[in-house]
């Protein structure tokens, strides 16, 4: 018998309403995903720091945001999964000197939308970064001829299009929200912002809680990179009211790494019972705890916490009865050489488990994982 995967999302009063065979806009949405009959499985694909828009002005930063699209087209058709994570840092906001940067974060999306997959995401400290005003265009020959994308697809020489306020979560969050039916992102509660995109969305399998998945904002860009206290608080709230006897396994999805990443980075190379493929930087944590993680390893529900941020990791390490994951760099975009991937995740449903791996833009795959 086929395994049928269910997503709702909670309103702001946290009700887990399950709406028959509708996709929408609405604060409560489901998606059915159909696995085959001896699959019963569900699988993520997370895509993390794709940088659209870098050095936007240039030949070389259009050329990187295509080559940012095949590592996904690549991902998408050798693992074909149910659901994508779009992890933050999906445009480069301080590189975009246009009206409406969610043209460039349209583009990121189209991979996964052209294929009718249902995908979510969640902010990067770059998403919504003011625009940096590049020293060498003070120097000779000056500042560029801009080319300032409308639309249309057509093109005009610093007109209205052209602007340097850069494009808020808010409004880059509700464009995704507006114009995209596949979406399952949130902007999450008010009493949670500057911080956009805290929401969870619990996945059923066969009208039984498979998984939820928290999404959260840490910040960056236009505030500091953390996750607040209020955001440990509605977290604790949520998984309490809709998981109380934690018997439902959580996932819980975040930009930037918390300190807890710092006490299990591995020393020089990765060795067990670590799994990965590259340790090539030190950790770049949030600016402070404020009490998420606490909260975290006191649930034992929590299986895992995946990040990205850091482009030159891509480990997994276990953090008291939890595993701490990065993504791996999925983008063209963003400092750093190393080959592209993603971060694969893959449900089972029965029996349970939890694995993951990487699958690499040659198509490769390395750093199997079991989490749970």
């Amino acid at each position: 018998m086929a395994c049928s995967f269910y997503f709702t999302v909670l309103s702001l009063s946290y009700l887990p309403l399950l709406f028959q065979a509708t996709v929408g806009s609405s604060d409560q949405q489901m998606v059915v995903a159909q696995s085959t009959p001896e699959d019963h499985v569900f699988k993520i694909a997370i895509f993390a720091d794709l940088h659209f828009g870098e050095d936007a002005w240039t030949d070389w930063g259009p050329e990187q945001d295509v080559n940012s699209i095949k590592v996904m087209s690549s991902v998408l058709e050798n693992e074909s999964p149910d659901f994508v994570v779009y992890l933050g840092d999906v445009i480069t906001a301080n590189n975009i000197p246009i009206a409406n940067a969610s043209l460039y974060w349209d583009q990121a999306l189209s991979p996964t939308r052209s294929r009718g997959i249902p995908w979510a995401s969640v902010f990067g400290n770059h998403d919504d970064a003011p625009f940096e005003w590049p020293i060498e265009w003070f120097a000779a020959p000056g500042i560029p001829r801009l080319l300032c994308p409308v639309q249309n697809s057509s093109y005009s020489i610093l007109g209205e299009e052209c602007s340097f306020r850069g494009t808020s979560r808010l409004e880059l969050m509700k464009n995704e929200m507006d114009n995209n039916v596949l979406s399952l992102s949130r902007t999450g509660p008010e009493g949670l912002w500057p911080g956009i995109s805290n929401y969870v969305l619990p996945v059923l399998s066969n009208d039984k809680p498979l998984v939820h998945l928290y999404f959260l904002d840490s910040g960056g860009g236009t505030y500091p990179e953390v996750v607040s206290t209020a955001q440990a608080d509605w977290f604790k709230h949520v998984s309490e009211e809709i998981n109380p006897d934690g018997r439902v396994p959580e996932l819980v999805f975040w930009h930037i790494p918390s300190k807890a990443y710092r006490k299990v980075a591995p020393k020089f190379r990765i060795h067990k019972p670590c799994v990965g493929s590259i340790n090539k930087e030190k950790v770049a944590a949030q600016e402070a705890e404020m009490g998420i993680m606490k909260i975290l390893v006191k649930r034992p529900s929590i299986k895992a916490v995946f990040v990205g941020h850091n482009h030159g990791l891509d480990w997994c390490c276990p953090y008291r009865k939890l595993w701490l994951c990065f993504a791996r760099h999925t983008g063209y975009g963003g400092y750093g050489n190393w080959a592209r991937g993603s971060r694969i995740l893959q449900i089972n449903d029965d029996p349970f488990s939890i694995s993951s791996w990487i699958r690499m833009e040659d198509g490769s795959v390395h750093s199997e994982v079991i989490l749970s």
